[in-house]
């Protein structure tokens, strides 16, 4: 398993932007990585700073950490593509159909947040079901 550090992953989503912007050749990974970046505009001035590599976002202060929300949004894709749990696929068209693909990305964000969160305050491993519960909910309010 993949398991990249914090630097690691900044640097690809700086590395994919300046590449963007330069005109380079982008691997299918930093060209999926470029369209969640192309749709956070507020993102991208984070990405041409090489101070933002080691800022720390602070949740307590409001801040959003722009590398997480890209690296939710690339997560949640790859679920998405191979429908991983099973019946995510058939959720995020749903919510999307409610709205654009986009807003249901982010609601089936705050669900993956609600369920690595506890994941990690429990020291257990993610609870698809769990996950999927979450989702459905969602689903029902729409």
């Amino acid at each position: 398993m993949f398991n990249p550090s914090r630097d690691q992953v900044r640097d690809f989503f700086i590395d994919t932007w300046r590449k963007h912007q330069t005109k380079q050749i982008l691997t299918p990974l930093e060209s999926i990585a470029l369209n969640w970046i192309q749709q956070h505009p507020e993102y991208h001035g984070v990405l041409e700073n090489p101070e933002s590599k080691s800022k720390d976002f602070s949740v307590d202060q409001g801040q959003v950490n722009p590398f997480l929300h890209l690296s939710m949004h690339l997560a949640i894709e790859e679920q998405i593509s191979i429908n991983s749990p099973p019946g995510l696929k058939d959720i995020f068209q749903t919510l999307a159909a409610g709205s654009n693909p986009h807003e249901a990305a982010h609601e089936i964000m705050e669900c993956l947040g609600t369920v690595i969160w506890e994941a990690q305050r429990l020291g257990k491993p993610l609870d698809n079901n769990q996950y999927l519960d979450l989702l459905r909910q969602r689903v029902k309010r729409h």
